[in-house]
């Protein structure tokens, strides 16, 4: 991962992180951290504010009767905390998201759970219609501290070339 401090003024330094096209190799895994131990609340707020009534998320009773026993922590808050841990590595310098696909779902995810994310690279190409810009697949993959995987998906993303990101051009 690209990590500098790019002068922005007298004895003023501001940090850059993510990954140019070019350094990323088919084949690469990075490990996402820190992880993120995932609370009652988060799954109550995230549920609620996404309109989402399904009580097995927010309500204990309910979810006492379930095959869980418990509530579950919503699947979007744990996809939307997975691709949020790998913004740093594979997605801090993207131009843009261009798909999501093949999401699956493999284990249930608890409030109290530690979760943790990997990304594997795919493939990649240069962009046939920017010159500056090449296009990463990575494979993401969420995994508990017991090392259970619940979540894996894959997403396509335009990243820049050496020289060509927003941090390389802008002064902001």
């Amino acid at each position: 991962m690209t990590k500098f401090s790019k002068e922005v003024g007298p004895r003023r330094y501001r940090e850059s992180y993510g990954r140019y096209y070019e350094e990323f190799e088919v084949g690469d895994i990075y490990e996402h951290r820190p992880g993120r131990t995932l609370s009652e609340a988060d799954n109550t707020w995230f549920t609620l504010l996404t309109m989402n009534k399904h009580p097995l998320h927010f309500d204990a009773a309910y979810a006492a009767h379930s095959e869980f026993k418990k509530p579950l922590v919503n699947s979007a808050f744990t996809l939307s905390v997975v691709a949020g841990m790998s913004v740093s590595d594979v997605s801090q310098k993207t131009i843009a998201n261009l798909g999501w696909n093949d999401i699956r779902l493999m284990a249930p995810v608890f409030a109290g759970d530690t979760i943790y994310a990997e990304s594997e690279v795919l493939a990649k190409r240069e962009s046939r219609s920017r010159p500056t810009a090449g296009l990463v697949t990575v494979k993401t993959t969420g995994k508990k501290a017991d090392g259970t995987v619940f979540m894996t998906f894959e997403r396509t993303m335009l990243i820049p070339k050496r020289g060509h990101a927003v941090d390389d051009v802008a002064d902001y």
